[in-house]
């Protein structure tokens, strides 16, 4: 019996839907108060998860980083 190559499977995406407010300063390079008073003057809209926890949607952070 000859041996098959073997064939690498695909890798899971690791691009997450929403982010926690310190994950999105992180990807973004700033403070975690510099992405908490961006939401608070509501150029990042977010979301709430369970027990009011604060996430930030991944198109949220690609409209903050594209050019207008």
């Amino acid at each position: 019996m000859e041996d098959a190559p073997k064939v690498a499977e695909p890798q899971p995406s690791t691009e997450r839907l929403a982010y926690s407010v310190q994950e999105a300063a992180d990807l973004l390079g700033v403070n975690y108060f510099s992405v908490y008073r961006l939401i608070q003057r509501g150029k990042l809209k977010v979301c709430r998860a369970l027990r009011g926890k604060l996430l930030v949607p991944r198109t949220e952070l690609l409209k903050l980083l594209k050019p207008e």
